[in-house]
């Protein structure tokens, strides 16, 4: 293969005093001082701009001028090796100081390092997926949430499929051939076109009694069955900001220690406003589980999106 001008050292004239290396069709990023240059052989003469070397001249077949037509043609054509050779030069010299050598890294002012403010933090927190905080469980359905308290999780699937937190470790039951939860809370849409808090809540604590403690949802007697219970507690209360119905009831059961159950009955704040159910079944006598975390999870229930709303457990509504 054949170069119009062969690879070799020339002068630099964009950077006086060094010669580049031409590889015999584009300039490349390497130079030298020019003392380098007298051990080399004698090359053809260099450019009086930065680009290629000259090319010899040459006379075309019809060019009766000293073959300009192929001259036009080869620097059209080596036009664009200009504008990569002038890019990688400017690489170079701006890497260089006026003496050759490469110039130490400076630090300059007019690039200072981003600055995170409280405030874009804080928008930031506000703005996060509640469905994706381990401490808030999120019921898109029925457009409520719930704390998750500290040893509690969210499992990702149950037997019911319904929103569910409980707590982390489980146990075999007292009446065996199955595995059972101290604490367990789920939410679920009421059925059945009632609307009234209060008669789903005296409805409901019957079936979250037997489903705590009676039988499980394959008809095992997880804790002996229940032998009696005991009304602790039936109000109305206000709810996320809506009118509710409480009704806890503390169960005997024929195995273990027993528990407390407690379903809560109120309106939506979304769509038609059906109401929501949350059951409760917390085993007793359990260290680290006590009755008031009832209240607790319930004052913490909120309409999605408002985390401000007061639960007001306790607070009766009418006479």
């Amino acid at each position: 293969m054949s170069y119009a001008t062969p690879p070799g050292w020339y002068p630099d004239t964009g950077a006086p005093g060094f010669e580049r290396w031409w590889d015999g069709t584009a300039w490349t990023a390497h130079t030298r001082p020019p003392a380098a240059a007298h051990a080399a052989p004698e090359q053809p003469p260099a450019p009086a701009a930065f680009g290629p070397p000259s090319l010899p001249h040459q006379r075309g077949p019809n060019d009766g001028s000293g073959g300009g037509s192929r001259t036009k043609v080869l620097a059209i054509t080596l036009s664009g090796v200009l504008v990569l050779g002038a890019a990688v030069a400017g690489a170079v010299l701006l890497g260089r100081d006026e003496g050759g050598t490469p110039a130490a890294p400076t630090t300059t002012a007019s690039s200072p390092a981003p600055v995170t403010t409280p405030t874009a933090t804080a928008s930031s927190s506000a703005e996060a997926d509640p469905d994706e905080d381990p401490a808030v469980l999120v019921d898109q359905l029925n457009g409520i949430t719930l704390p998750v308290p500290q040893g509690w999780e969210k499992p990702e699937s149950t037997s019911d499929d319904a929103p569910t937190i409980r707590t982390e470790q489980s146990y075999d039951c007292p009446g065996g051939a199955s595995f059972c939860y101290h604490g367990t809370v789920t939410t679920r849409t009421a059925r059945g076109g009632e609307t009234d808090a209060r008669t789903l809540a005296e409805a409901d604590i019957v079936t979250a009694a037997d489903k705590a403690y009676e039988e499980d949802d394959l008809g095992r007697r997880t804790h002996g069955g229940i032998t009696s219970h005991k009304v602790l507690k039936a109000q109305e209360l206000t709810v996320a900001g809506r009118t509710g119905y409480l009704v806890r009831w503390q169960v005997t059961t024929g195995k273990g220690p027993g528990g407390f159950v407690q379903s809560l009955a109120f309106p939506s704040s979304v769509g038609t406003e059906t109401p929501v159910i949350v059951r409760f079944a917390f085993d007793a006598e359990v260290p680290g589980l006590p009755l008031s975390l009832m209240d607790t999870i319930t004052r913490g229930i909120r309409p999605l999106g408002d985390r401000a709303t007061s639960g007001g457990v306790g607070a009766s509504i009418g006479p």
